[in-house]
């Protein structure tokens, strides 16, 4: 295990597959119902089995264990994908038990996830490939280099959506999946398997519902959900709890000054990784030198991390959420109602949080 980062004190934690079609005419909780009935007494009535809400994982932590988590990721794009990961792999609260790489080009994505995990030492940890594969360049080809997904000393699995049931069906325990992309992969699964959305809850970093990019009054079309917005329309309609922070919460994270400094300066390898990675991200053919790291990018992701393991700091909404053909997240009552966190709290403790578990200060 390795060591946090010199001079840094530890605070306190804080806290038998159904076709799609089948699925989607019966309204999924139907179908549901109708499975667990098939398996009752013949003249019995099927007892109701509630999806796991965050109340439900929460309370793992007060029984003394850990969260278990899928994290289902288009890393390798924007940069915060991998402040996210290795937000998770630091966090004491979340036993991460799969990653996969979603959305387009995954084979380049889970390179890069399979290599930061070497760096991390977690290497117990599974990398699914998604299905829509591919393995171009990307903005941080620079530092995975020549990576090959052979040498992973841990499991690779080629089909990442199969592992991703899997892996929940062999839990006993709620599994939170933490989602910072578009989310085919996820939507794959739940066609698959629709009984996977009783053994699981939706987190993710999705949509804008009242504020928009850098806290515009304007909301936006955002880039998770304009990348597969029928995917997630599907996802948000499956019936398990689904909780996301839209730009309205994740969109104004940001560390500058001595938070910054604090992460940049760490001496942990994980966090030396992702400044390099950082540091090749900020790359681009317009802004070829683009001058001293100060302050990170926008931290999006983060937040749906958080999300995994405490709603403490914000203030969430149960909203009626409607997703648009062209990528917007609308108000609407008519649409079924999930969990949104809509404002901040406490936004510099939960940047104050972020830093210490980055730098191993827990």
């Amino acid at each position: 295990m390795q060591k946090p980062c010199s001079g840094e004190r530890s605070p306190l934690s804080m806290t038998a597959d159904l076709s799609r079609r089948a699925f989607m005419k019966a309204g999924g909780a139907a179908v549901l119902g109708a499975a667990v009935a098939g398996s009752s007494r013949a003249g019995g009535a099927a007892p109701a089995i509630p999806s796991p809400t965050a109340r439900d994982t929460f309370g793992l932590l007060e029984a003394g264990k850990g969260i278990p988590v899928i994290f289902d990721t288009d890393i390798g794009g924007d940069i915060d994908d991998t402040w996210a990961l290795a937000m998770l792999l630091m966090s004491p609260e979340l036993d991460v038990r799969l990653v996969v790489s979603d959305g387009s080009n995954s084979i380049y994505r889970a390179r890069l996830m399979a290599k930061l995990l070497e760096v991390f030492e977690r290497t117990e940890v599974p990398v699914g490939v998604g299905f829509k594969r591919g393995d171009k360049p990307g903005r941080q080809s620079a530092w995975v280099g020549d990576y090959d997904l052979s040498t992973y000393p841990g499991t690779v699995h080629e089909d990442g959506v199969d592992a991703m049931i899997q892996t929940i069906r062999a839990s006993s325990d709620p599994v939170s999946l933490v989602c910072t992309g578009p989310v085919p992969n996820v939507a794959a699964a739940v066609e698959r398997d629709p009984l996977i959305t009783r053994q699981a809850r939706f987190v993710g970093m999705h949509g804008s519902v009242r504020r928009g990019y850098g806290n515009s009054p304007k909301i936006a079309r955002e880039a998770n959900v304009r990348g597969d917005p029928k995917a997630l329309r599907e996802v948000f309609a499956a019936p398990w709890d689904v909780t996301i922070t839209p730009l309205d919460t994740c969109g104004i994270v940001r560390l500058t000054g001595e938070k910054f400094q604090k992460v940049y300066q760490c001496k942990h390898p994980g966090m030396q990784a992702l400044m390099e990675n950082y540091r090749v991200w900020r790359i681009r053919p317009d802004r070829p030198e683009p001058g001293p790291m100060t302050a990170s990018s926008t931290l999006f992701d983060t937040v749906a991390v958080y999300l995994a393991f405490s709603e403490e700091l914000l203030r969430m909404e149960r909203l009626g959420i409607r997703v648009t053909d062209d990528g917007y997240t609308l108000i609407d009552d008519d649409a079924r109602a999930i969990n949104c966190a809509t404002a901040w709290k406490d936004l510099d403790a939960f940047e104050d949080l972020l830093v210490a578990r980055l730098t191993g200060a827990r």
